[in-house]
């Protein structure tokens, strides 16, 4: 850990081609987003998923020859290793069931078709069933829980700090959850509820990030009011730089233990967290600081100048 004894990397001359690199992260994830449009899980979309384990293995075309019978568009996915035999069946809400038929027409109808095509013996030990009423309220409550985490994030640093650190901070907190959107759609992951909570979880850990490194730029601020903020924000970063690597370095770990040996149910939620770690890492340095010192020098442009005494 010497590296950080004595650290003095002047990590702000790399704020423009940092924000350069977030924007395109976040541009190709937003271009993604609305030619592809954003995947929603079945907690948000509404459906049926089930997970299938078979006592043999099945091949996958002849698995999804046997759905064939049953209308609508449907997904088909190994789930889990390859030696346990478990296979992911999704299907889409139906008109059917807008108009009130049971929700569970669509698990039979899985089971029925799965039953006669013979591909052996099988259980069914998952079964999601989620209708449009309650998707629909889902993302209504994901959208507010994540709107209500950054406007009281807002308040808070405005309160405890000046105002251009709460847009830093803000700043900071928004990028972590779009490039972490991009990362999503990059790799094919659904948003699920999970999802939401890890993302409501980075929010957290990206402001509680930033915090410490703009505590400490209030402080050298004391000591150091006749150097400019740029050189007061950098030597603040490079003072706390130790306690983000490590915070970050122990919290990755963990969460990659999860993601390796969590199993399927946790790892959309692991991969959220892997993303945003290192997301909100580079966010607290390069952003959430480069965004502070634009936003108050803009602030001190604005100001009126004394009158300088003849």
């Amino acid at each position: 850990m010497r590296i950080f004894e004595h650290a003095n990397y002047n990590f702000i001359q790399w704020r423009w081609q940092a924000l350069g690199l977030s924007t395109l992260v976040i541009a190709a994830g937003i271009a993604l987003i609305i030619t592809r449009g954003l995947p929603l899980g079945i907690d948000f979309s509404g459906g049926t998923s089930l997970v299938l384990r078979f006592q043999q293995p099945v091949a996958e075309d002849g698995l999804r020859r046997a759905l064939d019978t049953i209308p609508g568009e449907k997904i088909v996915q190994q789930y889990g290793e390859a030696q346990a035999h478990e296979w992911l069946v999704r299907l889409p809400l139906v008109e059917a069931a807008e108009q009130g038929t049971s929700l569970e027409q669509g698990a039979r109808q899985v089971v029925d078709a799965v039953t006669s095509a013979n591909l052996g013996t099988f259980e069914v030990i998952s079964r999601d069933i989620v209708g449009p009423v309650i998707g629909r309220d889902l993302q209504l409550k994901g959208i507010y829980a994540t709107l209500a985490s950054i406007v009281g994030i807002t308040i808070y640093i405005g309160i405890r700090f000046r105002f251009a650190f709460a847009i830093g901070a803000i700043a900071a907190t928004l990028h972590d959850v779009l490039v972490t959107l991009a990362f999503l759609v990059f790799f094919g992951y659904d948003l699920s509820l999970n999802i939401v909570a890890a993302i409501l979880t980075i929010t957290g850990y990206s402001v509680n990030d930033t915090i410490v490194i703009f505590d400490r730029v209030r402080e050298n601020l004391k000591s150091r009011r006749r150097d400019p903020l740029e050189a007061v924000v950098n030597a603040s970063v490079n003072e706390t730089l130790s306690r983000t690597v490590i915070t970050a370095g122990t919290t990755f770990l963990s969460v990659l233990s999860l993601y390796l040996f969590g199993g399927e149910v946790l790892e959309g939620f692991a991969f959220t967290m892997l993303v945003g770690i290192i997301s909100g890492t580079y966010s607290t340095v390069f952003i959430a600081a480069a965004i502070a010192i634009v936003v108050s020098g803009r602030q001190a442009e604005g100001r009126p100048q004394p009158a300088r005494k003849a």
